[in-house]
C-alpha cells in the first residue's frame, strides 16, 4: 500500500468526514428521487470546489494545490465509498488534458474556472458500446470538429469537453455545434449522447496525450471502485454480525467466512494495484500503461466479486431496493466497462509484455 505524507493523510480524513456526513448514500438516493438535469447536487459541487479538491490535479498557478493524482484518487475513493453522484473525475481528468495539452489559450480560459468548480468538464471518447482507441467517427479540422460519443459522462452539465479524434485531443466548449441529449444508464447517474457537428475546437495534442488522458481517467475511475469495494464488503460484514439465521449469526458459518475472507484478500491486491497505478502516474514512471491495466482488471474483477456477495449474503433484502445493495451492483457494471472492462485491459497487460 501507498504510503501517505502528512497532507495526503488530512486530505483523506477529510473527505472521509465529508462524505460521511454530507453525502452519505442517502444523499444519492434524495438525489436520485429529485432527478436534477445535471445530475448532481450543486450545493455538495460548490462544497468540493471550495475545499479545493477540484483543482488537486491542477497546477498552483491556475488556482490548483498540484498534489498529484495519489492525492486526488485519495479523495475519489472517499466519495465512492458513499455512492456521492459529482463530476470531480471526470472534471479532474479533462484538466488535466488541458495541462498537459499544447494550448495556452485553453489553460487560461479554463483552468481557474476547473479548478475552483465554477466551471465542469468531462471526456467525450468512445463511439461506441465497448472501449475503443480508434476515433475513426469524430473528424477535425480549420478549427472545428464533428463526430459523436454516445456515452459520455458527466456530460449534461460539462461546459467544456476534451473531445478524443483521429489526430488526438480537442477541447470543444458547450454551445455552438454541440447537442446534449440525457441517456439513462443502470447507475442512474449522468451520462450524456453528445453530437458535434463543425463545433469549434481547439487543438490539444496528438494520440500520445489521447493515451495518457485515457490511463490517468481508467486510474482514477479504479479509485472509485476501490472506496466502492471497501464499502460494499463492510456493509456486507455489518450485516453477517447481526443477522440471526437458525438460531445463529450468520457470521458464525463457515462457509460464510470463507467466503468473506476471499474477498478481503482481494480488496488487498486491489488496493495495492490501484495505488500503484497512481503512483506511477505521479512518479512519471515509463511502465504507467501497465500499471494502469494492472489495477483496471484487478479493480473490475474484485468490485464485481464484493458487489454481487453483497447482493447474495444480504439474502432476499438485498434484491430490494430498500437496502443499499443494488445500487453498488448497478454502478460497479457500468464503472466496470468505462475506459475497458477486466478483459481489455488483461488483453492490453499482456500485450504490453509482449504476448
Amino acid at each position: 500500500m501507498a504510503v501517505l505524507n502528512d497532507e495526503q493523510v488530512m486530505l483523506r480524513d477529510m473527505a472521509r468526514e465529508w462524505a460521511d456526513n454530507e453525502s452519505p448514500v442517502t444523499a444519492f438516493r434524495k438525489l436520485r428521487a429529485a432527478a436534477p438535469a445535471e445530475g448532481f447536487d450543486r450545493d455538495a459541487w460548490g462544497a468540493i470546489g471550495q475545499m479545493g479538491w477540484a483543482g488537486v490535479v491542477i497546477p498552483e498557478e491556475f488556482g490548483g494545490s498540484a498534489f498529484g493524482y495519489l492525492s486526488l484518487g485519495l479523495v475519489v475513493e472517499q466519495l465512492g465509498r458513499n455512492l456521492s453522484a459529482s463530476p470531480l473525475s471526470s472534471t479532474a481528468v479533462a484538466a488535466s488534458a488541458i495541462v498537459m495539452g499544447e494550448s495556452d489559450k485553453a489553460k487560461s480560459d479554463w483552468l481557474a474556472k476547473l479548478a475552483s468548480g465554477e466551471a465542469i468538464a468531462t471526456l467525450a471518447i468512445d463511439e461506441g458500446p465497448n472501449h475503443d482507441r480508434t476515433f475513426s467517427g469524430s473528424k477535425a479540422g480549420n478549427g472545428k470538429l464533428t463526430g459523436t460519443k454516445p456515452f459520455v459522462a458527466e456530460g449534461d452539465a460539462a461546459d467544456v469537453f476534451v473531445v478524443a479524434a483521429e489526430d488526438g485531443l480537442y477541447l470543444v466548449a458547450k454551445g455552438e455545434g454541440v447537442t446534449v441529449s440525457h441517456r439513462a444508464m443502470a447507475d442512474e447517474r449522468s451520462h450524456a449522447h453528445v453530437a458535434f457537428q463543425d463545433a469549434p475546437a481547439e487543438k490539444l495534442g496528438g494520440p500520445e496525450l489521447t493515451a495518457a488522458i485515457l490511463d490517468r481517467a481508467a486510474a482514477i475511475t479504479c479509485a472509485e471502485m476501490l472506496g466502492m469495494a471497501e464499502s460494499a464488503f463492510a456493509q456486507t460484514n455489518d450485516y453477517l454480525k447481526q443477522r440471526v439465521q437458525f438460531g445463529q449469526l450468520l457470521s458464525t458459518f463457515q462457509a460464510l467466512q470463507h467466503r468473506m475472507a476471499k474477498q478481503f484478500t482481494e480488496l488487498q491486491l486491489m488496493r495495492s494495484a490501484v495505488e500503484g497505478a497512481l503512483e506511477a502516474i505521479d512518479a512519471g514512471r515509463s511502465d504507467v500503461d501497465q500499471a494502469v491495466s494492472l489495477a483496471k482488471a484487478t479493480a473490475g474483477e474484485t468490485l464485481r466479486l464484493v458487489s454481487r456477495e453483497m447482493v447474495q449474503l444480504h439474502g432476499g433484502v438485498g434484491m430490494t431496493d430498500e437496502y443499499d445493495a443494488g445500487l453498488y451492483l448497478k454502478r460497479s457494471a457500468v464503472l466496470e466497462v468505462m475506459w475497458g472492462n477486466t478483459s481489455w485491459h488483461r488483453d492490453r497487460f499482456a500485450r504490453l509484455n509482449g504476448y
